[in-house]
């Protein structure tokens, strides 16, 4: 496996990630709208370390790829019909997945997504999902080819995009 926990000391490295994502990610204002200071923004990265829920996902020392594997998920899921009803503790979420621009189209997001199932699995969730633009079709193809079901949408307010339409996604995990 080469995604790993984040560690405090890897904080200004995510940093600095993020911001070559946002600023070289072809298409970047039209799939995911992100925009430095905005989102991801320095205090949720610091909360997803401190709390345990960013991965980094490394190949020759180096970040290739970070996300944020939350397992519980927050009220602005609880609008969404979803195909089971579980407790906010019995769901996997799936935040601000990035790949470096330099290795997009590689397949990295995919075998993240795949390790965050796995993680989800081993922590005993019944389901994983994730939200994303209604604008970022190349994710939501990527989503649907792992097994996700696209189960609702909401006209959401986010500091980076303003009011837009967000997709919400889950995958149901069996029992083992």
């Amino acid at each position: 496996m080469k995604l790993e926990l984040a560690r405090q000391n890897d904080f200004d490295a995510i940093i600095a990630f993020y911001d070559d994502v946002t600023e070289r990610t072809p298409e970047m204002t039209t799939y995911a709208r992100w925009s430095k200071g905005k989102h991801p923004t320095e205090e949720s990265i610091q909360t997803y370390i401190e709390e345990g829920s960013m991965y980094l996902y490394r190949e020759d020392g180096g970040i290739v790829g970070t996300m944020a594997v939350t397992m519980y998920q927050g009220e602005d899921y609880h609008a969404i019909e979803w195909a089971r009803q579980v407790g906010d503790d019995e769901v996997a979420v799936i935040h601000i997945l990035a790949v470096s621009p330099d290795r997009q189209g590689e397949g990295i997001g995919s075998e993240m997504i795949r390790e965050a199932i796995h993680l989800a699995q081993a922590n005993g969730m019944n389901a994983i999902r994730l939200d994303a633009l209604a604008s970022n079709t190349p994710a939501h193809r990527i989503y649907e080819r792992l097994g996700f079901e696209q189960r609702g949408q909401q006209h959401l307010y986010a500091e980076n995009t303003g009011w837009t339409d967000f997709y919400f996604f889950e995958l149901y995990i069996p029992d083992c």
